[in-house]
């Protein structure tokens, strides 16, 4: 098999089968229909982050109808979904559109070379359990294999943690023999990951803690949408997923431009709903008031306010503290006082991953991607023939990603009209000056900022963020519009 797919080539060579990945072979088989493509997996099966995160509650943090493919419409009735009915959605996808027989598993890419004088990558990838190495060539090379590492989550240096007695894991790394049933649990974090895993663990566990150094915004929300129910069942399913979807992009694009103008009014009305979830008499200024204006980190979404009912009802706590070490029996804290754990699940976030852990080199050159300018949002100054399928911070992934597919499908087309072989953005306009790729206040981000390209000050480097805007650009803006160079 591996002599078999060794120096296999092909028009586009996808990384990744996840919700990208799937995304893109779809819109390729629609929309560029003579174009061969392959996708290379590095793990054994469909899904990315779908199938990777197996913790209890693992659900959505955005609504499914703008989660969800633009071409497939959500037809469960819950629109903040579970995960394995996310990843169900997927691999239907992918079998309902016969991309399954393009898919090859168990590929691990590590490096992509391009030649301009043959204008092709070559890609070498890391075969099986051997590791062997198999390459493959293409015209296009386009990366869906998201943003961060899949090898293991970020995990802080606690003082004393080997002297722990319980069992400490990393929700990245769960396990089907992890058992929490009558037993006390702390749960370190304040993230998205965190406010899913307490109610859910709450359920059966004896008491769940989450402790966190600093609060994070929390919002609570059905997690059926009782109008997107109604308009399916009289306009049918897929009317009825374009026009809530609408309603939820404008809805999430309005809130953001209220955090961000009048972060005043948006953090009342944010704390307004946890203390009416929680009542009057709980410490919400302590442990649900951050230091910092809403949207400047990504809010946590809270699916019928399960997080607050847990609290409510007695079955989780918030401690909001400084871990001074791990003891024998769970956390001593700066103040002195001990959290006693029989557990500890350590939701401490992501190790960011640039262009999926893999090197490139250009004619030779290797590319350092801290030097490159990111063209809007997917392609990078000087990198020909190469994409990135990269989601929003502020809304769902899947909305920038099927634009990006729909663009990379435009442009090769256009490419094929006029006989161009290759294209690549070139920055020359010395007014354009650089800033971070992302302007996010999180820990995950601000950790390994450095290491990611940048975004310029005006378009089309500067990355906005914003739906509409894209539109406008990569469905219908120019192609020729004298910043890609085609050869």
């Amino acid at each position: 098999m591996a002599n078999e797919m060794a120096n296999k080539h092909v028009d586009v060579l996808i990384v990744g089968a996840g919700l990208s990945g799937i995304g893109a072979a779809y819109h390729l088989q629609k929309k560029c229909p003579d174009k061969s493509y392959l996708i290379l997996e590095g793990r054994a099966s469909i899904g990315g982050t779908w199938d990777l995160f197996r913790y209890p509650g693992i659900r959505s943090d955005s609504d499914m109808f703008t989660l969800g493919y633009s071409f497939k419409p959500w037809t469960e009735e819950k629109a903040i979904a579970a995960g394995p009915t996310i990843l169900n959605y997927i691999r239907q996808t992918a079998s309902d559109n016969g991309i399954e027989p393009h898919i090859r598993f168990h590929h691990k890419v590590k490096l992509a070379s391009w030649s301009s004088k043959d204008a092709r990558w070559t890609v070498e990838a890391e075969q099986g359990e051997a590791n062997e190495i198999v390459r493959f060539t293409c015209n296009f090379l386009f990366l869906c294999s998201g943003y961060y590492s899949y090898e293991q989550g970020y995990t802080p240096e606690f003082a004393g943690v080997g002297s722990f007695k319980g069992r400490v894991v990393h929700p990245q790394r769960w396990t089907e023999d992890i058992d929490y049933v009558g037993k006390r649990v702390v749960v370190i974090g304040s993230g998205a990951t965190a406010v899913t895993l307490v109610p859910e663990m709450a359920k059966t566990a004896a008491h769940v803690t989450m402790l966190q150094r600093s609060p994070t915004y929390v919002v609570a929300r059905p997690a059926s949408d009782p109008v997107a129910n109604k308009v399916r069942a009289r306009l049918g399913p897929r009317l009825a997923y374009h026009l809530i979807r609408w309603r939820n992009v404008l809805f999430g694009m309005y809130f953001f431009q209220l955090c961000r103008r009048k972060p005043e009014r948006a953090k009342q009305l944010i704390l307004g709903g946890v203390r009416m979830a929680l009542g009057k008499d709980y410490d919400v200024k302590t442990h649900f008031t951050p230091r910092y204006n809403p949207w400047q980190q990504r809010l946590c979404l809270v699916p019928d306010g399960d997080l607050f009912r847990s609290i409510r009802e007695g079955r989780a706590s918030v401690v909001t503290n400084h871990i001074d070490t791990f003891t024998e029996k769970g956390i001593r804290l700066k103040d002195g006082s001990e959290l006693e754990a029989d557990m500890i699940v350590t939701a401490t976030g992501l190790n960011l991953q640039v262009m999926g852990g893999m090197s490139l080199s250009v004619d030779g050159k290797a590319v350092e991607p801290s030097q490159l300018m990111s063209y809007k949002g997917m392609m990078y100054s000087d990198i020909p023939n190469f994409a990135t399928a990269t989601g929003y911070t502020n809304a769902s992934w899947t909305l920038k990603c099927d634009l990006t597919c729909e663009y990379v499908c435009r442009l090769l087309n256009f490419m094929d009209k006029r006989g161009y072989r290759s294209c690549v953005p070139r920055q020359t306009d010395p007014s354009v000056t650089e800033a971070p790729w992302l302007d996010f206040t999180s820990g995950y981000v601000q950790r390994s900022l450095a290491k990611f390209p940048k975004q310029g000050s005006k378009r089309p480097w500067k990355l906005y963020q914003n739906y509409a805007l894209d539109i406008v650009s990569l469905r219908f803006g120019k192609l020729n519009d004298g910043v890609m160079h085609y050869s």
